[in-house]
C-alpha cells in the first residue's frame, strides 16, 4: 500500500476549484527514478485517481493544486509570498508540512476516460473565464 498527501482543505475552501495535479514518486529509496507528474485535474478526479495508482503499490502520491497565473509578475508574487511565509513564520516549531493531511483510506471507483475529459473541458472554462 502507498502514501497519499494532500492538501486538507476546509469546507469550501475556494482552492478546491483549482486544477490539481499529482507527482507520483517511489515511496522508498530502493527505487530511484524521477517522479510523474499528472493533471490537471479537478480536486475529486486527482484524489481518486492518485488512490486508484498507490492502492496496491509502494508508491507516494501528492496532489496538490496549481496557481494558474497569467504573467511573470504574478508569479513572482507567489515566489515573495511563498518566502515570507518561510522567513517569518509564526511558530519556530511550525513544520511545513502542518498543512498536508495523511490518512489511510480505501480507494473508491476512479473517474473514467470520458469523466476526466470533461473534468478538463470545465478547468479549460474557468481558466479562461478568469
Amino acid at each position: 500500500m502507498g502514501t497519499l498527501v494532500t492538501l486538507d482543505l476546509p469546507a469550501g475552501s475556494p482552492v478546491a476549484d483549482l486544477p490539481w495535479v499529482i507527482t507520483i514518486g517511489s515511496l522508498g529509496d530502493e527505487e530511484d527514478w524521477e517522479p510523474v507528474v499528472c493533471g490537471p485535474y479537478e480536486r475529486a478526479h486527482a484524489l481518486a485517481l492518485a488512490q486508484a495508482v498507490v492502492a496496491d503499490e509502494q508508491l507516494m502520491a501528492v496532489v496538490e493544486p496549481l496557481l494558474p497565473r497569467p504573467d511573470a509578475e504574478a508569479i513572482r508574487g507567489e515566489i515573495e509570498l511563498a518566502r515570507a511565509a518561510v522567513e517569518s513564520p509564526d511558530d519556530d516549531e511550525t513544520d511545513p508540512f502542518d498543512e498536508y493531511e495523511t490518512r489511510r483510506v480505501r480507494p473508491g471507483r476512479p473517474p473514467t476516460e470520458a469523466e476526466v475529459r470533461e473534468g478538463w473541458g470545465r478547468i479549460a472554462a474557468r481558466l479562461t473565464t478568469v
